[in-house]
């Protein structure tokens, strides 16, 4: 993960990423370098949100989609996307709002809004991608979606739910839905990478 933003003429992005279908949101706001790959991107995004590497994925901006090249695709028909790690960031969201989704997890079907809110001077005291700003957890995986996350803490969040122990058991007492921190997130995108590498 890059860590100090060397270059001024690349320049940094101020995105916002929304997980939809979330009310109250659960959102991030980032500052990575314009010229980061798709694919560096979308390690950015699972740290920021949350997520643990575990599932197929893809970016769409109007009618392309990039993503991972894969030799089967399992039947998601991702074979016709376009290779992420040779798409940068700037080249997708090339004007202030400019608009993209971010998909995770087709199964779930966990679908990211992406804004360009607006291009920032480089801060030299600053590592670059950068978390300035979020709310509240993302959802556990393999949770069954938007409906099976809001199942889940319905069930967590009421002693008497006929699936409260076994809900509470699978996603452990610690799970705090309101929980976030921008300085945790920034500690993650810096420090020890979190996905292994094959």
């Amino acid at each position: 993960m890059p860590t100090k933003q060397k270059s001024s003429t690349e320049g940094i992005y101020q995105i916002k990423v929304t997980l939809l279908g979330t009310s109250p949101p659960i959102w991030r706001r980032l500052l990575p370098p314009a010229g980061l790959t798709l694919a560096q991107l979308h390690n950015v995004l699972q740290t920021a949100m949350g997520w643990d590497y575990s599932h197929l994925h893809e970016f769409q901006v109007g009618r392309k989609r990039y993503g991972e090249p894969v030799l089967d695709d399992g039947g998601f028909g991702i074979d016709s996307q376009i290779d992420e790690r040779k798409v940068r960031l700037d080249q997708v969201l090339g004007r202030v709002g400019a608009k993209a989704v971010y998909l995770y997890e087709f199964g779930d079907g966990w679908e990211h809004g992406m804004v360009l809110e607006k291009r920032v001077p480089v801060d030299a005291n600053l590592a670059y991608p950068a978390c300035t700003g979020g709310e509240r957890a993302c959802p556990p995986e393999d949770c069954g979606g938007i409906g099976g996350f809001y199942g889940l803490l319905e069930a967590i969040q009421d002693p008497k739910h006929e699936d409260h122990e076994e809900m509470l058991d699978w996603v452990g007492e610690e799970y705090d839905p309101e929980a976030f921190s921008a300085e945790a997130v920034n500690r993650a995108l810096h420090g020890k990478r979190r996905r292994p590498r094959a």
